[in-house]
Order: C-alpha cells, then sequence, then structure tokens
C-alpha cells in the first residue's frame, strides 16, 4: 500500500500541517481564555490536542508526532521524567503485549480455523440462523480476543460463504463489524479501552461480567432484531442459496484436521486465570489487578517455551509495536494534563455546567464519549476523559465512559480499528467500498439505539454499584 506521503502533494501537506498546528494554537487560546493562564497548562493543552488532529491528518504519522509532543512537555518542564514513566501506563502495555502474544499462538494452533469450519459446515443453517450465529459470534469473540483479531477471522467466514453463494459480501461485512464492536465492550479483552478503564477505575473482571456483560449482550440482541430487518431482502437470497445448495449435496467449504482440543485448554486456561484475578489476590493479599496483569504474561511466557521455534515470530509479528508505543506516548500527554490541573480545571466546569448528578451526568458523558469516538480513534478520547472522570468520583459515569466509546465506534467509518481493517480487507479482496453515508445511515441507527439501552441499563443497575471514595 502506497504510504501517505505518496498519495498527498506538498500543497495538501502544507495545508493540513498548518491546520493542526492553528488548531492546537486555538486550543491553547481557548485555555487561557477558559481561564488556565500557567504556561505549563496552555501548552500541555496545545500538545494534546496537535496529537489528537495528527491522528486525523495525519495517521501514518502519528507516532512520531506523539514523540515529538512528549519530548516538548519533557523540554518545557510541563512533565518531569518520573511522571511521564508513571503515565505511560506500562501495566496495561504489558497486559497488551501478553494478550496479543497468546492470540498469536492461538492462530497458530488453529482454533479461529476451526470455529469458521465448524460453522461453515452446519447443516442446518438458513439465511436468519446464519446472521443470529454472525452476530453472536462477532460479538462473544470480541470479548474473548481483541477487536481486530475477532474481525479479521470472523471476515474470513463471510467472504468464504459469500464468495461460494455468489452474493454481496457488503451487508454481512457491517453485520459483523458493527457486532463486533458492541461485544468488545462485553469484558476487559475486548478493547483496549476496556482494558484503560478497568484498571483505572479499579474494576475487576468479574465487575465487568456483573455489569458490562450483561449490557453488552441486550445491546447485540437489539442491534441483530434490528440488522434482520435493514437487511432482510439480502438474508432471503442468502437462504434461497443456502437451501439450493443443499439440495444439491454441497457443503460451503473443505473441512481442514485441526488439533483444536490444545487451543480450546489454552483459552480456557487463559480467561480463568483472568476472571478469577480477584480472588486470587484476595486470597494471597497480592495487589490489586496484580494477577489480571500477569496472567497474560505468564501463559505467553509458557506459550513461548513450548513453542520455541516460533516465538520470536509471536513476539516481533503478532504484537503491533507500532500502536503500543504511540499509547504510551498519548497517555503520557494526557498524564500532561493531568499532572498541570487542567483535568480537574474540566472537571469543575463541567460540573458547573451540567450538575454533579450521576443521573444528569450519564447522558453526558455517553453522548461526548460516542460522539468522540465516532470521529477521533477512541483510545484517544478515553485517555482525554479519564482523568475527567476521576475527578467526578462516580462508579456509572466509568460505564458511561467505556459504552459511549465502544458503541460510537459504530457511528462513522473511522469510528474504531475493527472498521478501518474491515474496510481494508473488503477493499482488497473485492476492489470495492462503503461510503460514508451508506455506512453513517446504518450506523448512526446503531449507534443512537446502543446508546440509549446503555443509558437505561446503567441507571437500572446504579444502585447495585458500589460508591467510589
Amino acid at each position: 500500500m502506497p504510504s501517505e506521503t505518496t498519495r498527498l502533494d506538498t500543497k495538501q501537506l502544507l495545508l493540513r500541517g498548518s491546520l493542526m498546528v492553528a488548531l492546537a494554537a486555538a486550543a491553547g487560546g481557548a485555555a487561557f481564555l477558559a481561564g488556565l493562564t500557567s504556561i505549563q497548562q496552555v501548552l500541555a493543552v496545545s500538545v494534546f490536542v496537535l496529537i489528537i488532529t495528527a491522528t486525523i491528518f495525519f495517521w501514518h504519522f502519528r507516532l512520531a508526532i506523539a514523540f515529538l509532543g512528549i519530548s516538548v512537555l519533557l523540554g518545557a518542564r510541563i512533565l518531569t521524567l518520573e511522571q511521564m514513566l508513571v503515565s505511560t501506563e506500562l501495566d496495561i502495555i504489558l497486559f497488551l503485549i501478553g494478550m496479543m502474544t497468546m492470540v498469536g499462538v492461538l492462530k497458530d494452533l488453529g482454533l479461529f480455523t476451526w470455529i469458521i469450519q465448524a460453522i461453515i459446515n452446519f447443516r442446518q443453517v438458513n439465511g436468519i440462523r446464519f446472521v443470529i450465529i454472525l452476530v453472536l459470534l462477532s460479538s462473544l469473540m470480541a470479548c474473548i480476543v481483541d477487536e481486530v483479531t475477532s474481525i479479521v477471522f470472523i471476515l474470513a467466514l463471510v467472504f468464504q460463504v459469500c464468495d461460494t453463494l455468489k452474493i454481496k459480501p457488503l451487508p454481512f461485512v457491517m453485520i459483523a463489524v458493527l457486532s463486533t464492536n458492541i461485544g468488545s465492550s462485553g469484558t476487559m479483552l475486548g478493547n483496549p479501552v476496556g482494558i484503560l478503564i478497568g484498571t483505572r477505575a479499579g474494576f475487576s473482571f468479574q465487575d465487568f461480567i456483573v455489569f458490562s456483560f450483561p449490557i453488552m449482550l441486550v445491546s447485540s440482541i437489539a442491534t441483530l432484531v434490528m440488522l434482520l430487518f435493514f437487511y432482510r431482502k439480502e438474508i432471503v437470497v442468502l437462504g434461497e442459496r443456502l437451501e439450493t445448495r443443499r439440495q444439491m449435496q454441497l457443503g460451503l467449504g473443505p473441512l481442514v484436521k485441526i488439533p483444536v482440543k490444545r487451543s480450546f485448554l489454552v483459552l480456557v486456561g487463559a480467561i480463568t486465570l483472568i476472571a478469577l484475578h480477584h480472588v486470587i489476590e484476595s486470597v494471597f493479599h497480592i495487589d490489586k489487578n496484580t494477577v489480571l496483569i500477569i496472567a497474560p504474561l505468564a501463559i505467553s511466557g509458557v506459550l513461548m517455551i513450548w513453542r520455541n521455534q516460533r516465538a520470536r515470530h509471536y513476539i516481533e509479528a503478532e504484537v503491533e509495536w507500532w500502536t503500543l508505543l504511540f499509547f504510551m506516548m498519548l497517555f503520557a500527554v494526557a498524564g500532561g494534563l493531568e499532572y498541570t490541573g487542567v483535568t480537574a480545571h474540566i472537571a469543575g466546569q463541567f460540573t458547573r455546567v451540567f450538575g454533579s448528578s450521576p443521573g444528569l451526568l450519564t447522558p453526558v458523558v455517553i453522548v461526548l464519549a460516542a460522539l468522540g469516538s465516532a470521529f477521533v480513534d477512541n483510545i484517544v478520547f478515553v485517555a482525554a476523559f479519564i482523568p475527567v472522570i476521576k475527578e467526578l468520583h462516580s462508579t456509572q459515569l466509568w460505564w458511561a465512559l467505556l459504552f459511549g466509546a465502544c458503541f460510537g465506534g459504530n457511528i462513522t467509518v473511522i469510528g474504531s480499528t475493527a472498521n478501518i481493517v474491515a474496510l481494508g480487507m473488503l477493499e482488497k479482496r473485492y476492489r470495492t467500498q462503503i461510503r460514508f453515508a451508506e455506512w453513517l445511515k446504518i450506523g448512526t441507527i446503531v449507534g443512537v439505539m446502543t446508546c440509549l439501552i446503555a443509558w437505561g441499563a446503567i441507571m437500572l443497575l446504579a444502585p447495585l454499584m458500589p460508591v467510589m471514595p
């Protein structure tokens, strides 16, 4: 794929660069007018906005600009080295490294291929049942592994079925992606946003199962009903083609023998250890979330010893180092906002405008998170908003941030990493694209509906939520 520099001429580069700098400067000026009068606060705001706009205007250069931004904060003494290292959220980065390595081993062992084969060779499947399976599988797989890994393997299923039946893949790609984004909110494992919010709010894996998973499941079922209606014509065609092949005694693909038992043992062992982390920490008096962080690292270490010939490949190819480094720099820059008192000031203004009642703030946070995540990478938005939520001291606002960020990713084509990956796979295989307006039409319906469900569910479950200090 050609680089961004080859697609943009000098005039476009200068225009985007000038606009990026102008927006950062305007943000600094707005911060000054809003009462943030120290030079450290103004610079912290300007650098953070610079990095956010870089993710929009210069996606391929976002890490380079993040490096420059953190250099400015250190050079201007806005952050000390110690503060920077604390703010990089190394615990989250290590967790993600362990999970990415473990998923790489599961791919090697053939677990995801086996799941795909089990579905495409299910003899009782028809159009409606296939969509039900697609929605639930996309949602549940996104809970277990990260949303990017999930969508890659789900689309392998979609492409094989669509190619075999000679039907347009676009509706079923949309169904898979929308369901994946919803499913990624179900546990701490599905989205970096989940682990970031979980560790910062002090939530355990069990907390996600109690409060987040049911809301995700209800949202997935509601989305399924809506998608069955919206794509009813395409689903009818799918059912007719399946019936024709069944009458001809033809399957949807060849079966390949896969040693799936070992894959399941690895996956079940990992999820069990992660799920029980709070119990283990309580019994052995270990610091909160310590077992959560080390579980994927320990399992990955054992797997790398077992498959030592592939160990280097798992670390070099399966771990998204570019993304993780960007996260570290982003977290550090967001830390600059907290250390300079910017986030405390924003939280004060936030409560002055909207009040301090969690009941009133919950829909506000959901809307802001959904709109922000629709147009900016949700991890960027969440990293900026977390210090503000911390100042508000409300458990339900953390859940509002989680669901707004995950569900808002469905609104636009650039709303989540899963969307972008799916678009790339579709374009590469079929030389076709999804128009922004076409996605927006269905994405907005799903996004608004699921955010309303999340709002109602959070308010319903609020009495059961612990009070934050």
